[in-house]
């Protein structure tokens, strides 16, 4: 049988978005966090607000805490003023016994209050944290892996737990900051209540305090967001570096690699000395403003004590409530946290403003094949046109093998066709329905992967096996393990199938075969192999293509192929060139062509070559 694809041409009018969307589709709707600025706000104050409302009770209640322990501190100078005067009074301290009662419950008021409000604090935190991780995970695993890798995975992992974690404190510090302003302003009103001159005095004084504020939270806000971009970027190369740890051995370049990685360690110690230095200045500020106010509502009570217009303990509440409202620290604290939330919650939305993949709400018809459709696919990747153009179809129940030289576009083509990644142009249909108006779990229950280098996830080897949208019997895992070849060396491991993955040693091509086995436990109408045989030596791979045919659910195969003999099997060949559909036709039509008898003497040199490098690593 002999497929010719029909060449046309499209211009992304033929009903798409340009993105391979269907607009006659549901698609997801999208959240506060994504796609797009729905109003002038920061995306960064967008998330705060959402943590803030997320936490709206438990904030509430941080608030009515610290408002009831403010009170308590502004009430016990008044009371305790109130009591030093009764207890010098001409009848000794005659009726002050229920005033100092009331101090003693006042003191204690502030004390527990205070306790409760830091252990809802505490777990506040911790749950708004745990929701912007949660909620920036799922919003990355919803992107798609393409979308995703505009982030190195070192700095993906910082955005979700370091800055997550300071941005998960907003709605504590927000409660924080709105009822540390209780205090001061409280403070401010009873010592005007107090004595006015007093007041007076002290508010000379306050545009001072403000302009030390206000200087703190400007250069706090640009150093620490510079500190965690830079950290951002440190651990993405610390990442990468980790990741090619056995290259970078290999090669010998230990000491270059430590420099790349650390290039940017002195940037991270200005930033951070700079926050430092900011904050140092404020705190210098108002420990020199600070006693400067008080003293000199000390020395003006003073001279109203000793002309008789206050009392002595009147003076000793004044005192104290221009201390309270000189208080900077509290809010200067506060306004820090702020700071560092907005700044993390800075990084951490950029993640969630990167657009969702839209999805349909669609069925495939229960009695497809697997038929498969790419109309007028054009794929961009790196700025460079990796697919052009490529019309194909492949009926269900096909072998179809895809060759082409390396970067002919072989891979690209394979993960569109499963939607791992969306065309700039055309669309993609299985069994008739595009796969964009999908609903992703169908979509996921009937379109199974093995790739080149598969990862592996569960405790166990059956469990990395069974891994999937769904989780098969385990007599269908061990039934797929022996499709794949791998069932005989699982049975060798120490717990067999119940072994950790952490204890079970695997090579290249073990690691294959269990890739492939988790692909063929899955499998449904359309299986797609990505090179997923490349490690496996011949026999193996002769055996697996059998049991691809025999063992495996029937369905359409899609396998990028490197060599003749994987072609040889396949029913039909798909030839790549240079992004476009040179050819498609049985391997032995094809085979008497010469450029593409070339295309696997290229393969067969680049694995020689690759041997070569490979054992010279070793």
């Amino acid at each position: 049988m002999a497929i010719h694809p029909t060449v046309h041409g499209t211009d992304g009018t033929d009903g798409t978005d340009g993105t391979g969307g269907a607009p006659d589709e549901p698609t997801e709707p999208q959240g506060p966090e994504g796609g797009g600025e729905r109003s002038g706000r920061d995306p960064a104050d967008r998330l705060l607000l959402a943590a803030v409302r997320h936490s709206a009770g438990r904030t509430t209640a941080i608030c009515l805490l610290n408002t009831a322990s403010a009170a308590a501190t502004i009430a016990l100078p008044a009371v305790l003023g109130h009591t030093l005067d009764l207890l010098l009074g001409r009848d000794g301290g005659g009726g002050a016994g229920p005033w100092l009662a009331l101090c003693a419950a006042l003191v204690a008021a502030e004390v527990l209050l205070d306790a409760v409000a830091a252990l809802l604090t505490g777990t506040t935190v911790a749950r708004s944290t745990a929701w912007l991780r949660r909620r920036g995970l799922d919003h990355l695993l919803a992107v798609g892996p393409r979308r995703a890798a505009r982030f190195a995975p070192g700095d993906l992992v910082t955005r979700l737990t370091g800055n997550a974690a300071e941005a998960g404190g907003a709605p504590a510090a927000v409660a924080g900051a709105l009822t540390s302003l209780l205090t001061p302003l409280g403070a401010l009103i009873a010592l005007a209540v107090t004595d006015l001159w007093l007041a007076a005095v002290f508010c000379a004084g306050v545009p001072l305090l403000v302009l030390l504020l206000r200087a703190f939270a400007r250069g706090s806000s640009d150093s620490v967001s510079r500190y965690q971009r830079v950290q951002g970027e440190i651990a993405g190369h610390l990442v990468e570096a980790l990741a090619g740890a056995r290259t970078v051995a290999a090669a010998g370049t230990v000491d270059r690699e430590r420099a790349r990685v650390l290039a940017r360690l002195p940037e991270l110690s200005a930033q951070g000395r700079r926050t430092w230095r900011v904050y140092g200045r404020a705190v210098v500020g108002s420990g020199v403003l600070v006693p400067l106010l008080t003293l000199a509502v000390l020395a003006v009570g003073g001279m109203r004590l000793a002309a008789g217009q206050l009392s002595v303990g009147e003076l000793l509440a004044a005192f104290r409530y221009a201390s309270l409202a000189a208080g900077i620290g509290g809010v200067t604290s506060q306004v820090s946290a702020l700071v560092r939330s907005r700044a993390a919650a800075r990084r951490t939305a950029e993640l969630l403003t990167v657009p969702r993949t839209g999805h349909g709400r669609r069925s495939l018809p229960p009695d497809g094949t697997g038929r498969l459709e790419l109309r007028g696919v054009t794929a961009v990747r790196g700025g460079r046109t990796v697919l052009t153009d490529v019309d194909l179809t492949v009926p269900g129940g096909t072998t179809v093998a895809v060759v082409g030289r390396s970067g002919s576009g072989k891979s690209t083509l394979a993960a569109i066709a499963g939607r791992l990644a969306d065309p700039e142009e055309g669309r993609v249909l299985l069994d008739g329905v595009p796969l964009d108006g999908l609903d992703p779990a169908k979509l996921r229950r009937e379109v199974g992967y093995a790739f080149e280098r598969p990862a592996l996830f569960g405790s166990s080897v059956g469990e990395a096996v069974a891994f999937g949208a769904y989780e098969p019997e385990p007599e269908a895992v061990e039934a797929a393990a022996r499709a794949a070849g791998a069932d005989a060396f699982v049975r060798r491991l120490p717990a067999g199938y119940a072994t950790a993955l952490a204890d079970a040693p695997l090579s290249g091509g073990e690691l294959q075969r269990l890739g492939l086995a988790r692909a063929f436990a899955h499998a449904g109408r359309l299986l797609v192999l990505d090179d997923a045989t490349s490690s496996l030596d011949s026999v193996t791979e002769l055996q697996v293509g059998r049991a691809l045919t025999d063992q495996v659910r029937a369905g359409t195969r899609l396998i990028v192929a490197h060599r003749v003999s994987s072609a040889a099997r396949a029913d039909l060949v798909v030839w790549l060139e240079g992004g476009r559909v040179r050819a498609v036709g049985p391997h032995t039509a094809l085979w008497e062509l010469p450029d593409y008898r070339a295309v696997f003497a290229a393969e067969e040199t680049r694995a020689a070559d690759a041997g070569t490098a490979g054992e010279g690593a070793r």
